[in-house]
């Protein structure tokens, strides 16, 4: 392989499926120049032709669903099935959704006064896209995480530049080609591929205009120092380390099968996914049981096979940050409850089983940092402030989850977690709903993507007030000051939020004095510097 491309292999079967060239700081600002020439003119062009240029893109996706869905089984080594149903069908879901709201979440807002003396003010919110944004977008979502915010971006008037990570470059490809169906101008979205530890900086460097970067706490850190020396503003989603809590009235085979959806799938790469899980004593013993025949059960195996539970590990350095975590458990006491087998095929590469440990406890690195990988800590809890705080006992709050048969109860438990998105009855799956934001709490990030909240990070607020009195010559505010447009003004003031009627009416007596100034072209409209 030559040093200036990026080998992609099927972390599996060890399959080279290709490889892509690597660009230079030089192309990178190349592309920078470019897209903001390209930006100036999208910017111009109604919503409503943005609009039907995306929905090619939905169009292409849904007529490629199945190749789509291969490649990202191929080239990250999750099931088909998982590519599909999480990454494949919600973009499709994605282009639709923010196709039709995009008019509604770019409309200008109008504000009412907020007192009567400023109703001659006509005051608007509009939404104006930030330029060229930034797109850094991890390996375990390849296809999906990039693309909801490709096509925000797009739809509020930016270009794009998007680096899909060096794992998964066969994907990023794939996203390029469903990019380029929808026929845009030239050089408003371009995908690059560059090592991460260039990328970030490199666009930093170069005048991007909003990073958005989804990724580990710790480059997520980095990217703000350096983000911090121009004042750009960065969008940041990371890690996390979730929380199952599991009330003593919940549906227990309900909740096991939750845990091997949220804890399992994707082998256990999902930033949202299970990783504690908190139940009640009295249903301890009954819980583990049913989750330990669930775990037994599961089919490990190449993930093209769609009768496939689990596929592979992405990195085998992800691998290692596994298996340490669940050794240190070991090593403090922690035991291995139950375990899948492998696949029988010993060829195969990058595989572990899902594991289910018990007797964990918060000195654990299982419980309280992100292990990413197929491997879940269970603990009793007596009462559900127990439970609470040993869900908040965390420097992460990405996602929770209750599990309970009373809707209202599980609410008012989830309200008290420190996380971005709480689900009831279920985990994850409100990363694949477009209208729902995601974003965490705490080391878990900065910003929202998806909904109108994860729109509005695509622009800028802007604000434009007209004067609807310009027969006014000037207000009591403008120079020249005197103590009469003073008390005017503090007349204002008093009319508006004295207590009595009394005082309001004297208020507006030195207002009124005041008035005949605001139509004189005088100098000193407002009298001498005197209030006799």
């Amino acid at each position: 392989m030559n040093s200036d491309q990026t080998q992609s292999i099927n972390p599996a079967t060890g399959a080279i499926l290709g490889n892509t060239p690597i660009h230079s700081l030089d192309n990178l600002k190349d592309t920078l120049h470019k897209a903001r020439q390209a930006q100036k003119e999208w910017q111009t062009t109604p919503l409503k032709y943005r609009i039907k240029h995306i929905r090619e893109i939905g169009t292409y996706i849904f007529k490629n669903a199945d190749r789509i869905s291969k490649v990202i089984s191929e080239d990250n080594g999750k099931t088909i099935v998982d590519a599909f149903a999480t990454e494949v069908f919600p973009s499709i879901m994605a282009v639709n959704y923010d196709c039709k709201k995009a008019t509604k979440f770019l409309k200008d807002k109008k504000l009412r006064a907020s007192n009567i003396f400023f109703i001659y003010k006509k005051c608007k919110i509009t939404r104006v896209p930030w330029g060229v944004i930034g797109i850094i977008s991890p390996w375990n979502y390849p296809f999906s995480i990039p693309f909801y915010q490709v096509i925000m971006g797009l739809l509020a008037g930016n270009a794009v530049i998007l680096k899909t990570a060096s794992e998964t470059q066969i994907v990023g490809l794939i996203l390029k080609e469903c990019l380029e169906a929808a026929d845009l101008p030239e050089d408003l979205f371009t995908h690059i591929n560059m090592p991460g530890r260039l990328i970030g900086d490199g666009l930093l460097d170069n005048g991007i205009d909003k990073l958005f970067f989804t990724g580990s706490m710790t480059v997520g850190k980095k990217l703000m120092a350096k983000a911090s020396e121009t004042l750009t503003p960065i969008s940041l989603e990371l890690g996390g380390n979730d929380a199952m809590i599991i009330c003593d009235d919940a549906d227990l085979q309900r909740a096991a099968g939750g845990v091997l959806w949220a804890g399992f799938s994707n082998c256990g790469q999902s930033c949202g996914g299970i990783e504690r899980i908190y139940i009640h004593e009295s249903i301890y013993s009954d819980f583990v049981k049913i989750l330990k025949n669930s775990i037994e059960s599961m089919r490990l195996g190449i993930g093209t096979d769609p009768a496939v539970d689990m596929g592979a590990m992405t990195t085998s350095g992800q691998i290692d940050t596994v298996n340490s975590h669940i050794e240190d458990a070991l090593n403090r006491g922690a035991k291995i409850f139950a375990k899948s087998s492998l696949p029988a095929n010993q060829n195969l590469k990058n595989f572990l089983p899902a594991v289910v440990l018990t007797e964990v406890n918060h000195s654990m690195m299982v419980m309280r940092e992100e292990s990413f990988g197929p491997v879940v800590g269970v603990m009793k809890y007596r009462t559900i402030e127990e439970a609470i705080a040993l869900a908040n006992d965390s420097s992460m709050g990405l996602t929770g989850s209750i599990w309970s048969n009373n809707r209202k109860k599980a609410e008012m438990i989830g309200r008290q977690l420190q996380a971005g998105v709480i689900t009831i009855n279920d985990h994850l799956m409100t990363h694949g709903m477009p209208e729902t934001p995601w974003g965490g709490f705490k080391n878990s990030g900065i910003g929202r993507c998806h909904g109108e909240i994860g729109f509005e990070e695509m622009t800028q607020p802007q604000l434009v007030a007209q004067d609807l009195l310009p027969w006014i010559k000037r207000y009591p505010w403008w120079h020249p000051y005197s103590e009469k447009a003073y008390l005017g003004i503090r007349g204002i003031m008093q009319f508006l939020y004295a207590r009595n009627m009394s005082s309001r009416m004297s208020g507006l007596i030195k207002f009124i004095k005041i008035v005949p100034g605001l139509f004189s072209t005088k100098n000193r409209i407002f009298g001498k510097n005197s209030s006799k």
